[in-house]
């Protein structure tokens, strides 16, 4: 395999209960083709084959851990030998301090893997053994012993791609006639903005028609609106980019869903994109008639 088309491996390990479910998340929103306990002797395999596909698979995570110990004594072999090769290679290993372990089976009520007719402490302290040259392999080392899920997934997020996935965004115009989409996490009204419906020359028309964008936005109560939403939600997304959420998305209603909210959606998600957003925008009650 030429190492310079093969994709980034990243391997995930660490104990039980440390976060690698949560980790391996993070990076499957980061693009990575995830795969869970892959036989060590596959692995060069199945990154040859990712190399080869259409489109080729760039970023591939695998997660390693102690259910097959057969398997598990192979791993470092397989990373020095990728290494050597030339190609991108990482180890992350995920570490916790014993007593929040313990904490977290006790309160799944789950029984530790390595201990199932035993204690958790007595899984934990085999495991840590049997990791040992795993974790000696590593390139970067996260204690989730204080972390919660989306500090995790930050951490993540921050060491793999250098910073924090941004959230993705979707636009829904609709109209209060129909009901408000059951998806909006954040919902606008703006039935209080002059309604090209009264007007005959562009009641047929909708606000992706220029006419009545340019009656819509050139009124002053639109341009201090979407100076406002522009300042709330620059307020809000980095919030929630940090929270580690993935998808938002924000309905903008006005009675029918033909005129108003189709404009000020278009108007909203331009102003996104020049703030370097990923942007998505629907129409939901387009041609229904208001």
């Amino acid at each position: 395999m030429n190492p310079s088309i093969a994709p980034r491996t990243v391997f995930v390990s660490g104990l039980s209960g440390g976060g690698k479910s949560t980790a391996m998340a993070a990076l499957e929103d980061l693009g990575f083709y995830c795969v869970d306990n892959l036989p060590p002797q596959l692995v060069a395999q199945f990154v040859d084959l990712c190399s080869k596909a259409t489109p080729p698979i760039r970023k591939v995570a695998v997660a390693v851990d102690t259910r097959e110990e057969g398997f598990l004594v192979q791993v470092p072999g397989v990373v020095q030998q990728l290494r050597a090769e030339g190609h991108d290679v990482e180890v992350i290993f995920l570490d916790c301090a014993d007593e929040v372990l313990v904490n977290r089976y006790r309160e799944t009520r789950r029984v530790h893997p390595l201990s199932p007719a035993g204690s958790v402490q007595e899984g934990i302290d085999r495991e840590r053994k049997l990791l040992l040259e795993v974790a000696q392999l590593a390139d970067f080392r996260v204690d989730t012993t204080v972390l919660n899920v989306h500090q995790l997934k930050e951490a993540m997020a921050r060491h793999v791609s250098g910073g924090v996935r941004a959230t993705v965004l979707s636009l829904i115009s609709f109209g209060f006639r129909f009901g408000p989409p059951t998806s909006a996490e954040l919902l606008f009204d703006v039935r209080f903005l002059p309604n090209p419906h009264f007007e005959p020359a562009l009641r047929a028309k909708t606000g992706e028609d220029p006419e009545v964008a340019r009656y819509v936005l050139d009124d002053a109560r639109t341009k201090e609106l979407l100076r406002r939403l522009e300042d709330l939600l620059g307020f809000l997304l980095p919030l929630y980019d940090r929270e580690g959420k993935a998808y938002l998305t924000i309905g903008i209603g006005c009675t029918g869903g033909q005129h108003r909210s189709v404009a000020i959606a278009l108007a909203l998600a331009r102003l996104l994109r020049a703030a370097g957003r990923e942007v998505n925008v629907s129409h939901r009650d387009l041609g229904k008639g208001e």
